[in-house]
C-alpha cells in the first residue's frame, strides 16, 4: 500500500458570485481520520470531490506526497491511491461479485486472487452468500456494504466516505468499522461525513467543520471536553 498525505493551500469553490468555502490550508497525513460536519449545503461533498480530483477548485493547489498510478472507477477516481465513497454509489450491470472486483482488474494477481480477494470482502461485510446475485436484489444500505468491500480491496492510501453510513444500521456500521480499521492500520488516512455520530465516526481523532464558509479544525476529538468551545482555524 502506497502511503499519502494531502496538502491543499488556497483552496476555494465559488458557483458564480457565491463562496462555498476558502481554506487557507488543508494537511491530512498517514493513518489520519477526520470527522467532517458542517450544515447541509455548506460544501461536504464538494470538499471531498476536490480533493479526490473529480472537481476542480477555483482557486489553490493540492499535493499529494507520493505518486503511483491513476485509475477510474465507478464514478470516483482512484487518483494515486485516492478513493472516494459517494452517498448514492454506482453500480455497474453485473453480479454483486463483479462489482467488487471491477477495481482489481488493474492491480496485480490473476483472476483467481482477484476472486478470493473478493470474496474474503464480501464476507466481512456480511454479503459473500449473495456474490453470484445481480446488484440489482440489493437494498440501498447493502449497496453501500458492497461499494465499502471494494473500496477496501483496493486498499488506497485516502478513503474519502461521504455519508457512507447514512442508510446503515448499526450492525452494519460496525462491519465498516472493522474494515476502515484495517485501512488504517495499514496506513490509509480517512475523511469521513455524516450527520450523526456512530461508530464509524468514533474511529476520528480531528474534526472539520465547515461554517461560514471557513474551515474550522479541532484535533484530539476525543479528548476534548464537547461543551468547550476548542475550534481553531485550519
Amino acid at each position: 500500500m502506497t502511503q499519502l498525505s494531502i496538502q491543499a493551500h488556497d483552496l476555494s469553490v465559488r458557483f458564480k458570485d457565491r463562496l462555498l468555502f476558502h481554506v487557507p490550508q488543508l494537511i491530512l497525513g498517514p493513518q489520519d481520520a477526520v470527522y467532517l460536519t458542517g450544515d447541509n449545503g455548506v460544501g461536504k461533498t464538494t470538499l471531498l470531490k476536490v480533493l479526490s480530483g473529480l472537481q476542480k477548485p477555483t482557486t489553490g493547489t493540492i499535493n499529494l506526497a507520493k505518486h503511483s498510478f491513476l485509475r477510474r472507477l465507478f464514478c470516483a477516481q482512484s487518483n494515486s491511491g485516492v478513493v472516494y465513497m459517494h452517498q448514492t454509489p454506482y453500480m455497474f450491470d453485473g453480479s454483486i461479485l463483479d462489482n467488487v472486483c471491477y477495481g482489481l482488474k488493474f492491480s496485480v494477481g490473476n483472476r483467481r486472487h482477484r476472486r478470493t480477494e473478493a470474496i474474503n470482502a464480501l464476507r466481512m461485510v456480511g454479503l459473500e452468500t449473495l456474490a453470484d446475485e445481480h446488484i440489482s436484489v440489493l437494498s440501498g444500505g447493502e449497496r453501500q456494504r458492497v461499494a465499502m468491500a471494494r473500496a477496501w480491496v483496493l486498499k488506497p492510501g485516502v478513503l474519502l466516505m461521504d455519508e457512507s453510513s447514512a442508510s446503515l444500521d448499526p450492525e452494519s456500521i460496525e462491519r465498516l468499522v472493522v474494515l476502515c480499521k484495517d485501512l488504517i492500520e495499514r496506513g490509509t488516512s480517512l475523511v469521513i461525513t455524516s450527520h450523526q455520530k456512530n461508530a464509524l465516526t468514533d474511529l476520528c481523532r480531528r474534526q472539520w467543520t465547515i461554517s461560514d464558509s471557513k474551515l474550522i479544525e479541532r484535533a484530539d476529538l476525543q479528548l476534548v471536553d464537547e461543551d468547550k468551545n476548542t475550534y481553531a482555524y485550519a
